[in-house]
C-alpha cells in the first residue's frame, strides 16, 4: 500500500478511481462583519465570497455547507445565504448543509440556504429569534467618581449607552427593530422549509433550540447523518470531496494583517483590548448552547 499511494499521483486520470466531486465549504465561528483581527474565528460575506465562488464550479455535482456556528449578525447571515442561493440557481447545483456542534440562530439561517439540512443526533439546532445583550455601567462609574462626557446631535444618538441609565423609549425602538429582523428570519424558514415543518410557529419561532433528533421531528432538518455517509449514500462510494478553504496570506497568519502591501502592525494595546473583548463576546455566544 505504501508503494501504491505515490503511484496514484503519477497515473493518468483514466486509470484512477474517480467519482462525482462535491465541494465542501466550512462555515465555522461567530457571524460578524468587519475584520477578524485577533479573534479566534469569524464568518462574514467578505471571508466567504471567494470560497463560495470556487465551490460552485461547473464540474462539481453538489455543494456542501459544513456549519458550526452559534449565530451572530443577521445582516451577514442574510448576505451569505442569498449568495449561496444565487450561485445554486445560476449553476443549477444542489446544496446540502451539515450541522456539526451547533447551527443555531444565524447558523441555522445559513443552513436554510441549503436544499437539504442534516445534523448529528446531538447537534444543537434552531434558536430562531433575535437577541441584543449588553451591560449597564452607570452605577460603577458613579462609584469610582468617573465622569462620562458625550456630545451628540440628535435626541437618540446616544441610545442604549451602557454608561447611561436605560431609557424606555430607546428600548421600545430596539424591540421594533428586532421584531422586523425576526420576521425576516421567520419568512426565510417558512419559504425554505415549506412543506417540511411539522410544529406550530409559536413553538418554532420562540427562540428555543433543540437537539438534532428533536429538530428532525419538528421538520427543521431533513435527517440525521454526517457528511461522508450521506454523500456516499447519495452519490456512491467513489464520491470525491473538494474542501474549499479561504486563501490565507503569510502576513495574516503571523501578524493579523491582510495580504496588501501595508506596514506590518504588531499587536498593541488596542489590539489586545479588542482580542479580549472578542474572546468574551464569543464565549458568551457559544455558551448559550452549553459549548
Amino acid at each position: 500500500m505504501g508503494i501504491l499511494r505515490p503511484l496514484r499521483r503519477v497515473l493518468p486520470k483514466r486509470f484512477r478511481k474517480t467519482g462525482p466531486v462535491v465541494s465542501v465549504v466550512r462555515m465555522e465561528g461567530v457571524i460578524a462583519s468587519g475584520r477578524a483581527g485577533f479573534r479566534s474565528s469569524q464568518i462574514n460575506m467578505q471571508s466567504l465570497a471567494a470560497p463560495l465562488e470556487r465551490a460552485f464550479k461547473s464540474d462539481v455535482t453538489a455543494v456542501v455547507l459544513l456549519i458550526n456556528s452559534p449565530g451572530g449578525s443577521p445582516v451577514q447571515s442574510s448576505l451569505i445565504a442569498k449568495r449561496v442561493r444565487a450561485l445554486a440557481e445560476e449553476k443549477e447545483l444542489p446544496v446540502f448543509a451539515f450541522a456539526e456542534d451547533v447551527a443555531a440562530s444565524g447558523g441555522y439561517w445559513l443552513a436554510c440556504a441549503a436544499d437539504e439540512i442534516y445534523a448529528d443526533a446531538s447537534s444543537i439546532v434552531g434558536s430562531i429569534g433575535v437577541i441584543f445583550s449588553g451591560f449597564g455601567f452607570q452605577e460603577l462609574i458613579k462609584r469610582y467618581g468617573i465622569e462620562r462626557r458625550v456630545y451628540a446631535a440628535g435626541d437618540h444618538k446616544g441610545a442604549l449607552d451602557p454608561f447611561q441609565p436605560e431609557v424606555t423609549d430607546d428600548v421600545e425602538r430596539l424591540k421594533v427593530a428586532q421584531a422586523g429582523i425576526h420576521e425576516s428570519f421567520k419568512d426565510l424558514v417558512r419559504s425554505r422549509r415549506a412543506g417540511k415543518i411539522t410544529a406550530p410557529e409559536d413553538t418554532l419561532f420562540s427562540g428555543e433550540f433543540w437537539t438534532g433528533m428533536q429538530a428532525q421531528d419538528l421538520g427543521l432538518i431533513d435527517g440525521i447523518g454526517d457528511l461522508r455517509s450521506v454523500m456516499r449514500a447519495r452519490y456512491g462510494e467513489n464520491v470525491q470531496f473538494n474542501v474549499i478553504a479561504p486563501r490565507r496570506s503569510w502576513l495574516r497568519d503571523r501578524f493579523g494583517m491582510g495580504s496588501g502591501l501595508r506596514p506590518v502592525r504588531f499587536a498593541g494595546g488596542a489590539d489586545l483590548v479588542d482580542a479580549a473583548i472578542g474572546a468574551v463576546e464569543e464565549r458568551i455566544i457559544w455558551g448559550r448552547y452549553g459549548l
